[in-house]
């Protein structure tokens, strides 16, 4: 009856679903999980079942954050629509058992597969290989135990016609690539430990014969991304042997991303002098150590560059602008740009500057308007200064990029210079300035609104103007250039932070509050902002900023006490989007309040808190757990004891792990000697998007996978 008086209701309204248009439905049901789709809607009407089935929805199955699908489902899921599919991505399920895999090979139409995260042996992806002969693009992992000689000939032959491979290594090896003498594309993510779990050293060293020398003839972009440890450096070195001896003639994107020091050898320079004389590239990225000190950019060849990546160099701003930008030379393509770390691209020489000198205005000015079509900018982990000339600010010039869509910037970037001499960092005022009513000193209070921010005069900074000219800006990241995580990727967890910069003392609950305008704003990161008093601007960002999806807060505020805890539960309360959410403070208390409050952000999927000598309440995780369903991954990171630590992670995967197979759960102390062996075991997904903090804009050329 209540099922009849509903639809009764709706046809009195003139409301149906079903009466909208076919082409509407289908935008509509894109949005829906493809399990859900098959499994589900198409069996509620026959309208449905026709729609759920049309080759738009079915073409392309996206399962790398499906976080609920299971065997089972994907078994099902590939009965019913297998050789619809052309395009899978399964990447990132790492809770899903090596035996699905065995249930791709119904997919025989399949052209692109991404397995990147997934548990797969030899004999399975020979298995598995050996049936999809229309297969051109391909991602996996290499783990211990790889042997590419139990690959059938029938895989090889599959093989040999892939062009674009994505290939993650764990262990020193090949992989695959051998086989694929078709590669255009080669993308290398090298992730092999110095040591193994027994203690013994990794020898990067392999036998290089005829039968498994890669083939690079066709290849047109080659990336690799390094994590740190010396075997990675060796091993790939050994992937770009082969490079050195022939260049590939269409060779237009060349990128290597290496931490710390990666020295330049003989056949890496006869590499560069060769891509100098024979090739024109559109994307460049290399070691620090290959750029600083050389003539390498001033003989490189560009024909459309739309990426660059100088991070971490001594680049100064005059070899910037004469040997890139080639003095001022019209650069439309570019739209992504990394200087991240580079603390003299803003200078015209280096030789005798200090980092935290004034920037030279005139070279971001000429950049600004010779890259006019930038959509991603880093200018992360430097000193930046603005002069007091009038106009010139950084922010200033950088409002003049209508189409950034992500921007990185560091904390003392943002300051405004004539505040800066007006209010001295060392004399803040404590105590909030209200009219009509008392304030009890000791109790902080923030305002409510985005009415009461005005009256803090806030909207004449130029950082206030700077967001308000990006309102397309999808991710931000305002991090100190002095900041480092409490928890690095190898080594033991960080015991001591350095000071925040000088300019960027000012910078507090104002700037903050000037985010909120940023109305498509998806992701946030805030690092070492040293003036948060209350973390008012928190709140009206949580307000104002519906669409946000990821927000990462580190070091706000006074080091020894949480001063933005009340601002950041009331900011919660309206983040009805937010799924990934990391915290890292000292003394940070996760108790009752906290997750009460963070149980009202419904859509919430990860959570990761780094606090030294923080404090947890088991019984509120418990629930916090039980109300958010959606939750699969929980990373804490504490000063408990390890006895607690456990028991708490114990507790949550005995309670959850049923009803949510993709649970992952690190409780464990911050300072435990230990902590790099549980590290080791967190899936890369998780690792790398959230639980080690780092900068994400422009890291990566964009699209440069699914």
């Amino acid at each position: 009856q209540e099922v009849v008086s509903e639809e009764s209701e709706e046809e009195s309204n003139g409301v149906n679903l079903m009466e909208f248009s076919d082409e509407i439905l289908l935008h509509i049901l894109s949005y829906v999980p493809c399990t859900d789709l098959v499994l589900n809607v198409r069996r509620t009407c026959r309208k449905l079942a026709t729609l759920c089935l049309d080759k738009s929805l079915t073409h392309t199955v996206l399962l790398q954050k499906d976080y609920k699908v299971n065997k089972d489902k994907v078994k099902q899921l590939m009965r019913d629509i297998g050789k619809e599919i052309y395009q899978l991505n399964m990447a990132g399920c790492y809770w899903l058992p090596s035996s699905t895999i065995d249930h791709v090979t119904r997919c025989k139409n399949l052209v692109k597969l991404n397995l990147s995260g997934c548990h797969v042996t030899s004999l399975r992806l020979s298995k598995m290989l050996s049936t999809l002969q229309h297969l051109r693009s391909l991602a996996i992992d290499v783990n211990p135990g790889f042997d590419a000689s139990q690959l059938s000939s029938e895989c090889k032959a599959t093989l040999s016609r892939v062009s674009e491979l994505k290939q993650t290594l764990y262990t020193p090896s090949y992989g695959v690539v051998p086989c694929c003498t078709s590669l255009e594309k080669l993308l290398l993510y090298f992730e092999i430990l110095d040591r193994s779990r027994e203690g013994f050293m990794l020898s990067g060293q392999l036998m290089v014969g005829e039968s498994n020398v890669p083939h690079y003839q066709n290849l047109r972009i080659f990336y690799a991304r390094l994590a740190p440890g010396y075997v990675n450096q060796e091993v790939v070195r050994l992937y770009l042997a082969v490079l050195s001896d022939r260049t590939p003639e269409n060779l237009h994107a060349f990128l290597i991303s290496a931490p710390g020091s990666f020295a330049e050898t003989g056949a890496t320079k006869n590499l560069l002098d060769s891509m100098a004389r024979n090739v024109r590239l559109d994307a460049l990225q290399l070691p620090k150590a290959w750029i600083n000190g050389s003539g390498l950019l001033q003989h490189l060849k560009f024909n459309n560059p739309f990426y660059f990546s100088f991070s971490r160099c001594t680049l100064s701003g005059g070899h910037l602008i004469q040997r890139v930008i080639n003095g001022g030379k019209d650069l439309k393509s570019l739209t992504s740009l990394n200087l991240s770390g580079c603390v003299h691209c803003l200078a015209p020489e280096s030789l005798f500057r200090k980092a935290e000198d004034d920037i030279d205005s005139s070279i971001l000015e000429s950049l600004v308007v010779s890259c006019c079509n930038l959509r991603h900018l880093n200018l992360s982990a430097a000193h930046h200064h603005s002069s007091e000339s009038i106009g010139n600010h950084l922010c200033q010039l950088l409002s003049r990029l209508k189409h950034l869509l992500s921007l990185a910037l560091p904390v003392c970037s943002i300051t405004d210079v004539a505040a800066n001499v007006e209010k001295p960092p060392t004399t803040p005022n404590l105590v909030p300035q209200t009219f009509g009513r008392k304030v009890r000193i000791g109790i902080q209070t923030y305002p409510r609104n985005l009415g009461d921010q005005a009256n803090q005069k806030v909207e004449s900074s130029v950082f206030w103007a700077l967001m308000g000219s990006l309102r397309f800006l999808e991710t931000l990241e305002i991090i100190g250039s002095s900041f480092s995580s409490a928890m690095p990727r190898n080594e033991p967890a960080i015991r001591n932070s350095l000071p925040p910069c000088v300019r960027a003392q000012s910078v507090g609950d104002s700037e903050v509050a000037a985010i909120s305008q940023l109305t498509y704003l998806q992701s946030l990161t805030l690092a070492q902002l040293p003036n948060i008093l209350t973390g008012s601007g928190l709140v009206n960002i949580g307000l104002q900023c519906q669409h946000l999806r990821t927000l990462s807060l580190a070091n706000l505020g006074m080091m020894g006490k949480v001063v933005y805890m009340s601002a950041l539960m009331d900011m919660l309360k309206h983040c009805k989007c937010l799924r990934d959410l990391r915290l890292e403070q000292p003394y940070f208390c996760a108790g009752a309040q906290f997750f009460q409050a963070l149980s009202h952000c419904s859509s919430l999927q990860r959570l990761c808190i780094v606090s030294r000598s923080g404090t947890l309440q088991s019984d509120a995780v418990m629930s916090f757990m039980a109300s958010c369903l959606e939750v699969i991954m929980c990373h804490m990171f504490m000063g408990e004891s390890l006895t607690v630590c456990k028991n708490l992670q114990q507790s949550i995967v005995r309670s959850f792990q049923a009803e949510r197979p993709a649970l992952n759960v690190v409780i464990f102390p911050l300072l435990h000697e230990d902590l790099t062996e549980v590290i080791r075991d967190v899936p890369m997904r998780h690792l790398d998007e959230i639980t080690l903090f780092k900068s994400r804009v422009a890291e990566e050329p964009p699209n440069l996978w699914w």
